[in-house]
């Protein structure tokens, strides 16, 4: 039986009885672990200084923004299924609350630092006064493998971060979301503890809860949705033809499926796919939804194309995660690990153009080879800002108790995306700047407006 895929012409032998293709792996997925370097708070600061210093930002905003309002860390004391009690580390930083409450997600994972937290809450400021959102930035996290935990241990770890934050937390202070290895349940149960802890409702106190509980129509997809309408506006203002541009996607997580989903029906070729355990490459594109289908079965990326329930091979090439990052592409996707061009490979990087999902996928000393090579980036800060920018309306509906429908969601996100990405590419034409450096200097900017408008060392000294 040969099955008709719109993009894979070259097809090898069924999958649908394979042992290996049945079997399923019981491990949570490692593509958006965000794995960072010791040095990412070091190197973020870095970032500000420098895109500030040459935007013309004052030194009194610049300081302010050397420091985090608040970093609190706490031991959790969890309860084990087998009766002994463990302690896990739990941070949450508040870095900047110049614009607005602090907002940012919860992440659970081994290699949760101080430094990852702060650092992660720092673009998250900038990313907020980016989009044009009325949040500072923050951050949280706890150090544990999630993967060795059971459900109940899992739900008891939840609870426990919440009533070590519950100070700190707040529906017009601080207002997590999900992050690595956290999802809608665990938000779910964060927030009944919240709400146990103060004895009210409050839907609003934390974001990308479940749909039932107050959550967002849209909310699932609005990282990739948010990457794909800021590749739609450059795509349009570099007259890409979608049909002739080739896209290379590492990570397969939420950010980077729906992406390359949304893409693939926009008439783009997605050539290129990997997760953590490496990846695929096919000149003659990939069929996304089907190795969506196959990877939440078998844990896998796998070059398949499905039709219904039966599936079989395509033929393909399978690739290291830096090999995926080498390959002559149009567009190339970092949508997993933060770090992961640096000065070391950037000089391997081919594709012209690079939309990063991940948080700071690209280090600071890899920006200026890219540039000096011509690399147009769209950053982080702009590109995955449609997670925040949903997150922002469950927050607005919540407040209003007010439900939007799902069309209502995705025309704002759209809104406000394409008015983010217009502002800051017009910035760059005009100042001649990178698109990095034009994002940072408009979110600077707003920030800096709002310190000036409460008088800084300019306004005493008169």
């Amino acid at each position: 039986m040969s099955l008709a895929s719109p993009c894979a012409s070259h097809r090898g032998s069924s999958l649908q009885n394979e042992p290996e293709f049945l079997s399923i792996v019981q491990i949570l997925e490692d593509q958006q672990a965000n794995l960072m370097t010791t040095d990412v708070f070091d190197d973020a600061l870095v970032r500000v200084r420098n895109y500030g210093e040459a935007a013309g930002i004052s030194s009194e905003v610049l300081d302010l923004l050397m420091h985090a309002n608040s970093l609190v860390q706490a031991s959790l004391p969890v309860r084990m299924d087998d009766g002994s009690t463990k302690y896990f580390t739990g941070y949450r930083c508040r870095y900047n609350s110049t614009l607005g409450p602090t907002k940012g997600g919860i992440r659970f994972h081994p290699g949760v630092s101080m430094a990852e937290v702060q650092a992660l809450a720092l673009w998250m400021t900038i990313k907020c006064a980016v989009a044009g959102l009325p949040f500072g930035g923050g951050k949280g996290g706890v150090i544990v493998d999630p993967k060795a935990l059971s459900p109940m241990e899992l739900e008891r770890l939840s609870r426990a971060y919440m009533r070590a934050m519950a100070d700190v937390i707040a529906p017009q202070t601080d207002i997590p979301a999900p992050d690595v290895y956290t999802n809608a349940r665990i938000m779910g149960w964060m927030m009944d503890e919240y709400e146990a802890i103060t004895r009210t409702k409050a839907p609003a106190v934390i974001t990308g809860k479940p749909v039932r509980l107050g959550g967002s129509l849209g909310r699932d997809d609005a990282t990739g949705r948010g990457a794909f309408l800021c590749t739609q506006e450059l795509a349009r203002r570099r007259h890409l033809i979608p049909a002739e541009t080739t896209v290379a996607v590492q990570g397969f997580g939420n950010g980077g499926y729906h992406a390359a989903r949304l893409l693939q029906e926009a008439g783009y070729r997605i050539v290129a796919i990997s997760d953590s355990r490496g990846g695929i490459y096919s000149p003659d594109c990939f069929d996304v939804a089907s190795i969506f289908e196959i990877k939440q079965q078998s844990r896998r990326v796998q070059g398949v194309y499905c039709d219904q329930s039966v599936c079989e091979l395509v033929a393909h090439e399978t690739i290291s995660n830096d090999e995926l990052l080498a390959l002559d592409v149009d567009v190339l996707i970092p949508a997993a690990l933060g770090g992961v061009i640096t000065k070391h490979n950037a000089g391997t990087i081919k594709a012209p153009y690079i939309v990063e999902i991940a948080n700071g996928p690209i280090m600071s000393d890899a920006d200026a080879i890219l540039e000096k090579k011509g690399t147009i980036i769209i950053p982080d800060v702009l590109a995955n800002a449609g997670g925040v920018t949903v997150s922002y309306f469950e927050w607005v509906q919540n407040l209003q108790g007010y439900k939007w429908s799902l069309n209502q969601v995705h025309e704002r996100l759209g809104d406000v995306m394409t008015s983010a990405f217009s502002e800051v590419w017009d910035l760059a034409g005009e100042k001649g700047l990178s698109v990095r450096n034009a994002a940072y200097a408009t979110a600077l900017q707003r920030i800096g407006e709002a310190i000036d408008a409460q008088g800084t060392r300019d306004y005493f000294r008169q």
